[in-house]
């Protein structure tokens, strides 16, 4: 749908940042979001620290949370052919203030698609980074959505919509 239709409303209602006014919403399972930019993140914390934090919110304990620790740090940087991701190598020890845009995408992405998430929410983010980073977002996505895992995704890009979803829904006036 056009701004301004209710889309990123409706996700933030599915993660319980805001209540309908009317009627309820029952979600099953553990729910990962991905809604806006770093929301979430403390600025003075490192990327690591975040890693933690972001982790826990989503509901990790912080065994799960060490257990896949390399993982999620893999999966945010490239600095060597195991990490294949976000050039975030050196930058993960440094406060998330002094990150670019897309070096909070790239973290955000890693934390919310590494908590083992029944539904994962994501509203527009994808559309921050370059074409072959998206591609790899792309490609973990439809991983992600083979094993099970239900994705909502909000975005303007109809390419998008036709890459990772089987089902859509047009909100027109509400």
């Amino acid at each position: 749908g056009k701004n301004g239709c209710g889309k990123s409303t409706t996700l933030k209602m599915l993660t319980k940042i805001i209540y309908p006014d009317t009627g309820s919403i029952e979600m099953c399972g553990r729910v990962s979001s991905l809604l806006e930019l770093g929301a979430g993140f403390h600025p003075d914390m490192s990327g690591r620290e975040n890693i933690y934090t972001n982790a826990s919110i989503f509901g990790l304990t912080k065994k799960e949370i060490d257990a896949r620790l390399d993982d999620i740090i893999a999966f945010s940087e490239r600095i060597d052919e195991i990490i294949e991701f976000s050039e975030l190598g050196d930058f993960i020890d440094n406060p998330v203030r002094t990150y670019s845009s897309g070096m909070y995408m790239r973290l955000a992405f890693a934390v919310a698609i590494n908590v083992d998430a029944d539904i994962l929410l994501i509203d527009e983010i994808l559309a921050v980074g370059d074409a072959n980073y998206q591609a790899k977002c792309f490609n973990k996505l439809r991983e992600i959505k083979a094993d099970g895992t239900t994705i909502v995704i909000v975005s303007h890009s109809l390419g998008q919509i036709e890459q990772i979803c089987d089902r859509s829904i047009w909100i027109k006036d509400g």
